[in-house]
């Protein structure tokens, strides 16, 4: 494949492709016009379905990567590939039916494709009683290598929180291209990539009296607890014509936390909120994690239990560990400053696993994507802890002590790097044992970035069992920051091909490089 997908990236957009497939459409309605059909419907050639919300590419593979959409009605996937644009001699996937059971949304695992190399692809969806195809969706990815290159990555996470949503007067999310002009080969989305929880409305005034805009839609009105709620809280998302774009030429790694159920939630938790006529967490879990999966690029077949932890290898520099630590973490109510007992946030099957892939992984980096921040101290309210740590200085208690044994269990594992969101603010964070209560760990590096598109907070205090020392931060001095201020964020990965040196970059979703620092391998 000789076309460069950076080149392609640079030179196009999200595209309907009857200009680019005379040959596939106008057969499509000849052949319809001329059919027993036609007499059927007076002559009128039927309607073809349509996309509805772009195409996506995720959990890419060196033999291809998996694709998303979604459909307008009941119809059948169907894929195309090619090394180039002209999609001449263009080879062809089958998926299943798009259904009312999936929303109308579809998946396709691409395989067989050559390694380390540029792929365009186009989408339709194929009418199950006329065999009308679709206007076609374009997109590009690059498969993963096989031998060392130069790697390009970006994470973030929080989108449309806080009810800070579209805004039209600023023209949409603008972050989503800032991103893809810088080229990366994939996205890590870090978790909430929604806010089920977050009400968006017409306006916001904020304190100094500017107002912020927003587009509404029904789902977006209300806190969302049926299944039909969640799934338009995804699709609001994708009315944002730069995420669609986004989407269509940058591959992702997509994990979930809080917001994409309830804010904080832990299982079997019971609400106590007022906006909630449901109250069980698991039945909004439950809901949540189908549309998730519905709505997002990811392959379930990928994930250790069929829901979200996985491993993705990209090369032979790169393994990526995509951590759960929502669904199977103890109630906050246990993990508190003065706590002693210990506590779970990745249970025993995902501690044992991560501990396993780390210690077998050849890659020269292991980067671990976790949605929650280690050191961290992260409220849930004013006595409980939302995440790992514990707020208590000294040994390590609570769900602190799940992640003792994770980085006792690898302290001889070289070049583990973790990059996590769901705090408001980025940082760059380096623990080291002499610094530490608990010593028996090596030295590693957390970085942490967001929001994408949200209310910034921030900074955090840290707690010291694991010794972090807060290398950068940046942060608003006031919360809940709008995003019409300069404190949203995304960070960014290079890894040399030759050197195999890893410079991670934190950014502003304007561009302003705010922190860089360069990790040689060891």
């Amino acid at each position: 494949m000789t076309v460069s997908r950076r080149l392609f990236l640079a030179s196009s957009g999200l595209a309907t492709a009857s200009t680019l497939l005379p040959s596939v459409t106008a057969s499509a309605s000849s052949n319809a016009a001329n059919s027993p059909l036609s007499s059927t419907f007076g002559g009128l050639i039927p309607e073809r379905p349509a996309l509805t919300h772009g195409v996506a590419s995720g959990d890419v593979r060196p033999d291809g990567a998996l694709i998303w959409t979604r459909a307008d009605r009941p119809s059948r996937m169907v894929v195309e590939v090619s090394p180039t644009d002209s999609f001449h001699n263009a080879r062809r996937f089958t998926g299943t039916v798009m259904s009312p059971e999936t929303d109308h949304t579809g998946k396709l695992r691409l395989v067989g494709l050559n390694t380390d190399s540029d792929v365009h692809y186009r989408v339709f969806a194929q009418d199950l009683d006329t065999g009308l195809l679709s206007e076609p969706v374009l997109g590009t990815f690059r498969t993963a290598p096989s031998t060392r290159r130069n790697i390009r990555f970006q994470w973030s996470g929080d989108v449309a929180g806080q009810g800070y949503g579209i805004n039209p007067d600023l023209g949409g999310w603008t972050a989503w291209s800032q991103m893809a002009q810088r080229n990366p080969d994939f996205f890590i989305h870090s978790g909430d990539t929604i806010y089920a929880d977050n009400k968006i409305e017409e306006s916001v005034t904020l304190p100094d009296g500017r107002i912020w805009r927003n587009v509404v839609t029904e789902a977006k009105s209300r806190v969302a607890q049926s299944l039909e709620d969640y799934r338009g809280n995804y699709a609001y998302n994708l009315m944002d014509s730069h995420y669609r774009q986004f989407n269509s030429h940058v591959p992702q790694i997509v994990q979930w936390d809080d917001h994409e159920t309830v804010n904080n939630w832990y299982p079997d938790e019971v609400l106590d909120l007022p906006d909630y006529r449901v109250k069980d967490v698991n039945t909004l879990a439950g809901w949540a994690h189908q549309a998730f999966h519905e709505w997002q690029p990811t392959d379930q077949s990928m994930a250790v239990d069929g829901r979200i932890y996985r491993k993705i290898s990209y090369g032979p520099m790169l393994d990526i560990f995509v951590l759960d630590m929502r669904s199977y973490k103890d109630d906050n109510s246990l993990n508190h400053r003065g706590t002693k007992a210990d506590g779970h946030i990745l249970g025993a099957q995902q501690e044992a696993w991560l501990i396993r892939e780390l210690q077998s992984s050849t890659a020269t980096w292991k980067v671990v994507a976790n949605d929650l921040p280690l050191g961290i101290i992260v409220p849930d309210g004013k006595e409980h802890q939302e995440g790992v740590a514990s707020g208590t200085p000294g040994a390590p208690v609570g769900r602190e002590s799940e992640i003792a044994l994770v980085l006792h269990a690898i302290r001889e594992v070289r070049n583990v790097v973790w990059l996590t969101a769901d705090v408001h603010y980025t940082a760059a964070h380096h623990y080291h044992p002499d610094r530490a209560a608990f010593q028996e760990f090596s030295p590693f590096w957390e970085f942490v970035s967001g929001p994408l598109q949200a209310g910034a907070f921030g900074p955090n205090e840290m707690d010291s069992t694991f010794g972090p020392e807060v290398v950068y931060a940046h942060a608003p001095e006031q919360p809940n920051t709008s995003p019409l201020d300069e404190f949203q964020h995304f960070g960014e990965v290079d890894i040399d091909g030759q050197t195999q040196a890893m410079t991670v970059k934190l950014l502003t979703t304007q561009g302003t490089e705010l922190y860089k620092v360069t990790l040689s391998p060891q």
